[in-house]
């Protein structure tokens, strides 16, 4: 069995969580600021208990933080974990960035 590190558990979650259109709207929605769930569901064409069970996966994974008070949920958004994640892809970067010029390297060899 192959052992993680807990690091590795959280980014499956932030990236299993934003590997869903839906949950990446959702998301946008809420860079703009704290939203009643009511609200963050009225745009999607889907019931308020399929987006409840969307928010739930980002809270779940850490994006989100919801608050209650009484029967109403507001959500804020936690940005920290899309942070890890940019960390995370960041340093792939390079190695990218290596393989584009060594390309363009090789496509200018081609026309001489």
């Amino acid at each position: 069995m192959v052992e993680r590190e807990p690091n590795d558990l959280d980014l499956d979650a932030i990236f299993g969580a934003l590997a869903h259109p839906t949950r990446r709207k959702l998301i946008e929605q809420l860079a703009g600021g704290p939203e009643r769930v009511g609200d963050l569901a009225e745009p999607h064409d889907m019931s308020l208990a399929a987006v409840s069970k969307h928010l739930q996966v980002l809270e779940d994974a850490g994006l989100i933080d919801v608050e209650r008070d009484g029967r109403v949920r507001r959500c804020h958004l936690d940005a920290a974990p899309l942070s890890d994640a940019f960390g995370w892809l960041t340093q792939y970067r390079v190695f990218w960035e290596d393989r584009f010029d060594a390309l363009e390297d090789h496509l200018e060899e081609d026309d001489q």
